[in-house]
């Protein structure tokens, strides 16, 4: 993570209007967006999506697909050019760039509806998740929540020893 980087934290309950526009706590906001600028909306996993500030996705992103075309210069997935064509598909349609709106919202665009499952009036749960804001369908939400949460002692012991 980047030096500058917030670290996003917080779970907030929104709900989605009608023209499938979500309002950001203003905070997470300017932590995926700052001064307004692009971000990227990310498929996570199902009824589950990420808004990453553009610049680190990117840095990440380029640094991943610069290691994947060095090893097919040198051959070393020679035999693995199946794996490299699922990771191009996914990474095809996986991320969109985006921007939000002055206020803070943001339009859930085409094609990431579907992944989400909230239907216009529905509700969301809106959570920090350290280097992203991530968007979930509430039942998705707890059924993540029911599964993770009994390993966060340990995994916080980790990352923060």
């Amino acid at each position: 993570m980047p030096p500058s980087q917030e670290f996003i934290l917080g779970e907030f309950g929104r709900t989605l209007d009608e023209r499938y526009r979500l309002s950001l706590p203003a905070a997470f906001a300017e932590a995926v967006s700052p001064g307004g600028s692009e971000c990227i909306l990310a498929k996570e996993r199902p009824g589950c999506l990420s808004l990453w500030n553009a610049s680190i996705w990117k840095g990440q992103l380029d640094n991943g697909v610069d290691l994947v075309k060095r090893k097919m210069r040198t051959g070393k997935l020679g035999e693995r050019i199946e794996e490299v064509q699922l990771l191009s598909r996914l990474l095809s349609t996986r991320h969109k760039t985006v921007s939000l709106s002055g206020r803070g919202r943001l339009l859930i665009p085409d094609g990431f509806r579907e992944f989400l499952q909230i239907e216009p009036g529905g509700n969301a749960m809106v959570v920090g998740a350290g280097v992203c804001v991530e968007i979930w369908n509430p039942r998705a939400w707890l059924a993540h929540l029911e599964q993770r949460l009994p390993e966060f002692r340990q995994l916080f012991d980790e990352l923060s020893g």
